[in-house]
């Protein structure tokens, strides 16, 4: 072999070399392996995706095995991953307001899941009114506020109190359940009216929520309730990388 053959064959073996580690530094291990590298202070976003594990509402599992429902899941998902929402503020507010929230819902026999639903109504903002009139954390109308026990008049809107309105909260999920006999219906019937998610059961002869056909918001509320379960208790798998534990309401499991 001449002596310019010789470079010539040191020089395609080098750049072989080179194409090989430059592979290798891109491919999927060396991302995996990056995983293992303690996240920094700030957040950053990966790719959203369904838990492997069974999603769940008051003990009710999500037939993800049917595609409709799985891809109207992995939707709500996509919606309230971090690309859309700023979820430390709302680990930060979940951390707060709890506390208050949970020992009230356990103290009448509610879920533990039912408090999520401020999330998904203000995003646990208590000083909050909607276009229709409900206000406080738990979006209560003035009337069905004094139904279950609250002040609602011209000087005193007990709706904006904490304590009082979770208490009245759990007496209206009480108040549902005796009717449906089911926490996934209860839920429903919070945010679409006791009436109208009667009517709907008896005309479609069908009370499973996720069979039965509803308007669009009533349709997604219950999906929205786990969407925001799924990101304040698992936030990394939905696009959340948290180091400062501080930032979240549950510690990631």
């Amino acid at each position: 072999m001449t002596k310019s053959k010789l470079i010539i064959t040191c020089k395609l073996l080098l750049l072989f070399v080179l194409v090989k580690i430059n592979i290798y530094t891109s491919s999927p291990k060396a991302t995996l392996a990056n995983l293992a590298i303690p996240p920094s202070p700030n957040i950053v976003p990966i790719t959203p995706k369904i838990a492997s594990r069974s999603l769940s509402f008051a003990s009710e599992n999500i037939p993800v095995g049917n595609k409709k429902i799985a891809y109207k899941m992995k939707r709500v998902l996509k919606a309230n991953s971090y690309s859309k929402l700023q979820t430390h503020k709302l680990h930060y507010k979940a951390l707060k307001w709890f506390s208050i929230i949970e020992p009230i819902l356990k103290q009448h026999g509610i879920p533990d899941d039912f408090k999520y639903i401020p999330l998904v109504e203000t995003g646990l903002t208590s000083n909050i009114y909607s276009s229709k009139g409900a206000a406080g954390l738990w979006q209560f109308m003035p009337q069905t506020g004094r139904d279950f026990g609250l002040k609602v008049n011209s000087t005193v809107d007990e709706r904006f109190n904490i304590r009082l309105s979770t208490l009245a909260a759990a007496k209206y999920f009480k108040s549902l359940y005796k009717v449906f006999g089911n926490w996934t219906l209860v839920a429903a019937a919070y945010n679409g009216g006791q009436g109208r998610i009667k009517r709907q059961v008896k005309s479609q002869k069908q009370a499973n929520y996720f069979k039965l056909k509803l308007n669009p918001e009533t349709a997604s509320y219950v999906y929205s309730i786990i969407s925001m379960k799924e990101i304040i208790e698992y936030p990394e798998k939905y696009g959340y990388k948290i180091s400062n534990l501080r930032w979240l309401a549950y510690q990631v499991r």
